[in-house]
């Protein structure tokens, strides 16, 4: 864990800012002593984000599954998510311009 004081951000943030993208960790900022804020990089935060997103829908998933819900057998997963990729490669690729 990275603790640094809130003089310390005021006096050299350029420095914390280099060692949050550095270290990819957040640094814990105290004032007086106490913990006050929490300090990341914008890397680490969108990682965050997409981890506890990630965390959020498993534990819906999780639930479902213990309220009844049935789930989707791997392989119809694995028929759809085919589907979806050949739909959205084809997209991409543009028809032949009749001249």
């Amino acid at each position: 864990m990275i603790i640094r004081s809130s003089e310390t951000l005021k006096d050299d943030y350029r420095g914390i800012s280099d060692l949050a993208r550095e270290l990819g960790e957040p640094i814990y900022i105290t004032e007086d002593g106490e913990g006050d804020l929490v300090v990341m990089s914008i890397v680490a935060f969108e990682e965050w984000k997409q981890l506890s997103s990630l965390k959020s829908r498993l534990l819906l998933a999780e639930q479902s599954l213990f309220n009844g819900e049935t789930s989707i057998p791997l392989a119809e997963v694995r028929v759809r998510l085919d589907e979806k990729y050949k739909t959205y490669v084809s997209s991409l690729i543009a028809p032949p311009c009749l001249a």
